[in-house]
């Protein structure tokens, strides 16, 4: 009996420290940054990768010959990012913090921007929509036990869906019918959030 409850304790702490070493379950949080305002969710599928989805209002960097002039604009969003945090066993190793998913990741980040709605943009401006495809480096760190801050970077493609009434100084409408304008578009972000 006692080497029974030896193995069922061994087991129980073997896998107690194997999840230290892994992302999290389930993960909602509320972040901000300079450039926006987000809700997010962050989905186990694996020991070392998450499903990050989630949905926000935020400025948008590169808007294109379509908003000419149209200065500070908000727009919503919505973003599906599997993330691949390649350092948490070595962090956890090493006696570091990996509550929240803390450590570094290589991430497909996309993002759609629906036509909705726009804050601060005229009446006479069409707004478009777009998607952007960002492979993305980031890192992520957890400060007590809610609160965490993390920083990004990427280069990928952005697809502007443009209207036929919209004005582009590039792509043509042809009978009507929308067209799409292919950029390069780079990624930062900088953010802190808390963890519900």
């Amino acid at each position: 009996m006692k080497k029974i409850l030896f193995f069922i304790l061994l087991g129980l702490t073997i896998t107690a420290k194997a999840q230290e070493g892994s992302v999290e379950k389930s993960m909602f949080s509320v972040q901000t940054g300079f450039a926006g305002l987000w809700l997010s969710n962050e989905l186990r599928l694996s020991n070392s990768i998450a499903l990050r989805s989630e949905i926000g209002i935020e400025y948008d960097f590169a808007v294109g010959d379509h908003y000419d002039e149209a200065g500070f604009i908000l727009q919503p969003v919505i973003t599906v990012e599997p993330r691949y945090y390649y350092n948490l066993e070595k962090r956890n190793a090493n006696g570091k913090k990996t509550a929240h998913n803390s450590g570094n990741y290589l991430s497909l980040r996309t993002s759609y921007h629906p036509d909705w709605f726009v804050i601060n943009l005229d009446d006479d401006i069409t707004k478009t929509a777009d998607l952007s495809i960002i492979p993305t480096w980031g890192m992520k760190r957890s400060i007590g036990n809610h609160f965490t801050y993390e920083a990004g970077a990427g280069l990928g493609l952005r697809f502007v869906f443009l209207k036929a009434n919209s004005y582009n100084g590039n792509a043509q409408n042809v009978d009507g019918f929308n067209t799409t304008d292919l950029q390069y578009t780079p990624y930062l972000h900088l953010r802190i959030g808390y963890v519900f």
